[in-house]
C-alpha cells in the first residue's frame, strides 16, 4: 500500500483531512466514561446530604481572589 504524503495532497483534500482529525479529536476527548452508571445509594445520600447543608465557607468571590493574586478582575 502507498503512504501518501501531505504534499501529495489537494487544498480541499487537506482541509477534509484536517477536518476529519478534529472531530476524531473532539468526539475522543469528549466522551463520558461513567455514561450510563448509576450512583450508588450511598453516594447518592451523601450528595444530597451536602447539598442540603451546602455553606459558603471556604469559598471566595472572584473579584477577591483576583486582587490577592494581583490581577486585573
Amino acid at each position: 500500500m502507498t503512504q501518501a504524503t501531505v504534499n501529495n495532497l489537494s487544498i480541499e483534500e487537506l482541509r477534509k483531512l484536517i477536518r476529519e482529525i478534529v472531530i476524531q479529536t473532539f468526539s475522543e476527548i469528549t466522551v463520558d466514561p461513567d455514561e450510563g452508571l448509576e450512583l450508588n445509594a450511598e453516594f447518592r445520600s451523601e450528595l444530597r446530604q451536602a447539598l442540603a447543608t451546602k455553606s459558603t465557607d471556604g469559598t471566595f468571590p472572584a473579584h477577591e481572589v483576583a486582587a490577592k493574586l494581583g490581577l486585573n478582575w
